[in-house]
């Protein structure tokens, strides 16, 4: 993703592009978040490939998943996550770059999952090989394995103009202590870690910190994978949705990840066009303030 230039005036700007919840609030621009490190700003959607993207060679599946990512370029996404540890989906997701053409709007984003500071670099280099990138916008030390040896590497390849930021990941709670430390510690520029309507631990300590660092973060496990989906589906979808434009329980549920402040993206993953179409509409219409929230978890837990 080519990086602009934006100072603070700009930036502000932009957020202000996606209005939060008030009376008169109209359909708006696609909701954006700014990147607090580097000015960047990206789509508050985008894209996970645990699971859903690990499909191998087999051609009917790498076409229809390579829909779904285009559907998601066409409806205004650009954060795509992968890993190493997700089996096929890198190459998978290669395949699919390679097949949709440009993609300048792409926000690259994988991780480093590998026991020695040694062996990442090799790591890191099949990486770009299978995704057929010439950098990353971000690289993160997947569930911090190895995570001191693998910062001196990010670091000496954002200082040399090789990497654009660098993160850190974990997920469901696992080792919130030593994020946090890291946050404290270190020039970070992303966490990832879970956030949703029900898990919401990140809201004691690594949010404030994360907006006190300026830190973006990206929220993993926004639907759980799909049991919070599954769980909602049993229920009406609840009248207080029409007021935030959320037409379905997924953008109800991503739009309360988003308008959280200290939150850049959320990254729901699917296996389908219609279900990526979901997920993207919750891009766009007014967004959930700090009173509305509450409503919204009422709502969901009640």
């Amino acid at each position: 993703m080519s990086q602009p230039k934006i100072n603070r005036r700009t930036a502000i700007a932009g957020l202000a592009t996606a209005p939060f919840l008030n009376a008169n609030a109209a359909p708006s621009a696609p909701f954006t978040k700014t990147i607090p490190s580097t000015g960047a700003q990206v789509p508050s959607i985008g894209m996970g490939s645990w699971l859903t993207f690990d499909v191998g060679y087999n051609r009917r599946l790498r076409t229809a998943r390579t829909e779904v990512l285009r559907t998601f370029f066409e409806m205004g996404g650009a954060i795509v996550d992968s890993s190493p540890m997700y089996g096929s989906s890198q190459a998978v997701i290669g395949h699919a770059l390679r097949e949709i053409g440009e993609t300048q709007q792409l926000f690259s984003a994988d991780k480093v999952w590998i026991n020695g500071g040694e062996n990442g670099p090799p790591q890191i280099s099949q990486t770009k090989r299978r995704w057929g990138v010439e950098r990353f916008d971000l690289l993160q030390i997947h569930n911090l394995v190895s995570w001191e040896a693998h910062l001196e590497t990010l670091f000496a390849m954002k200082d040399a103009g090789d990497l654009a930021h660098v993160g850190v990941t974990s997920y469901a709670g696992i080792r919130y202590d030593a994020i946090e430390r890291i946050m404290a510690a270190q020039p970070i520029d992303f966490i990832q870690i879970t956030y949703n309507i029900v898990d919401r631990e990140a809201e004691n300590r690594l949010l404030p910190l994360a907006r006190e660092r300026g830190i973006a973060v990206i929220a993993n496990r926004p639907f759980r994978e799909g049991a919070l989906i599954n769980a909602a589906m049993r229920r009406p979808l609840p009248s207080l949705a029409a007021e935030i434009g959320a037409q379905n329980w997924a953008q109800l549920l991503l739009k309360f990840i988003t308008s959280h402040d200290a939150i850049t993206a959320a990254i729901p993953a699917t296996r389908r066009v219609d279900h990526m179409r979901e997920n993207m509409g919750a891009l766009s219409g007014p967004m959930p303030d700090s009173e509305f929230r509450e409503r919204m978890i009422a709502a969901f837990t009640d």
